[in-house]
């Protein structure tokens, strides 16, 4: 597996990052420790984690297998907003405020069993915490040595351009990090969040990579339901926001019928090619994988040490190609006419 520099950071992180969110939900702390064990056998030093998955329990789980490791030879990522679900209410139990931030990056320490956090992502916008208060927060931590970067998640185009120019006017650590969903299913992070990313020399991590399973060949046209036993079947079964409907579609199957055939073209299961696609894209350093068995994670992993050509990758833009959406088609429009 390569090792990639996350951003314009000296960090050096895997082309792949293992995501722990699965751990304590459907993997229990036995499978998740295989898990580890395999990822690092298969040169990935990168794990990603937050606060909120399974009420701490998957930053329990990372923390107690952490023990055992040499810890700086691990980069370790973890993000706050939501605190932990089953814990008291209270007004100041989630969000992006200073009283918020600092008992939660004390929980994940504990929890993690670790004296710093590599990477401290804010995992989405907090409309209700003034942005100066937050990003001057996260300065602190860094200055105190408990965490080394900080990264944004699921934030909007202008939401992550107004941080950055905030972060450089008050000379405050700035984020080098966006982790956001990314696919040959949602590509709608290319008209803004992309350029801006790279403008700035944020590292992309794509969380959801193969679509929550839509990606792996398990799905096909004429479907009327999910398959027995599928992340899209559980997902509906507890109310999640993944559901079969939204991506059952002439689009979707188009996608994955060029899938299939790259697959068997290349070699490889249709999962390693949409993983491998994502590593050519521009400004992503690595993206999340999530398994729910060992036979999934192996799967996944087969993604790195190969490339797709350049004929490949063209056919496989332009199945997922989505219209433009203004003002994008008008400029796009513009932009091809004077190249012309």
């Amino acid at each position: 597996m390569r090792i990639k520099q996350l951003g314009r950071t000296g960090l050096k992180v895997s082309e792949l990052c293992l995501g722990a969110m699965t751990m304590g939900r459907e993997a229990d702390e036995a499978l998740g420790r295989r898990m580890l064990d395999r990822f690092v056998e298969a040169g990935g030093n990168f794990i990603d984690t937050a606060d909120v998955y399974t009420a701490g329990a998957s930053e329990e789980i990372v923390g107690r297998w952490l023990a055992g490791q040499s810890r700086d030879d691990l980069v370790i990522a973890t993000k706050v907003r939501f605190g932990t679900h089953g814990a008291a209410s209270g007004p100041n139990r989630s969000g992006l405020g200073r009283k918020h931030i600092v008992a939660q990056v004390e929980a994940s320490l504990r929890r993690l069993q670790t004296d710093y956090i590599d990477l401290y992502q804010v995992h989405m916008w907090d409309p209700q915490a003034p942005l100066a208060e937050t990003l001057s927060t996260l300065n602190d931590l860094v200055r105190a040595g408990k965490v080394r970067y900080i990264g944004a998640s699921n934030y909007s185009g202008w939401q992550l351009q107004k941080a950055i120019d905030l972060a450089r006017a008050e000379g405050l650590e700035p984020f080098v990090s966006l982790q956001a969903l990314y696919n040959l299913l949602d590509r709608e992070l290319e008209w803004e969040l992309v350029p801006v990313s790279v403008n700035e020399g944020l590292g992309i991590l794509p969380w959801s990579p193969l679509r929550g399973g839509w990606l792996t060949g398990k799905y096909h046209r004429g479907m009327t339901a999910p398959p027995s036993g599928t992340r899209v079947e559980l997902a509906e079964d507890q109310g999640w926001s993944e559901t079969f409907a939204r991506y059952a579609n002439d689009h979707t199957w188009g996608v994955v019928e060029r899938l299939v055939a790259i697959g068997e073209e290349t070699g490889h299961a249709p999962a390693q090619v949409a993983l491998n696609w994502l590593l050519q894209r521009d400004g992503v350093t690595a993206p999340i994988i999530g398994a729910r068995n060992m036979e999934q994670l192996d799967a996944n992993l087969g993604a790195a040490g190969w490339s797709l050509n350049a004929g490949q990758v063209a056919a496989l833009d332009e199945a997922s190609a989505r219209p433009l959406p203004y003002p994008h088609d008008m400029q796009a429009r513009v932009v091809a006419s004077t190249a012309d």
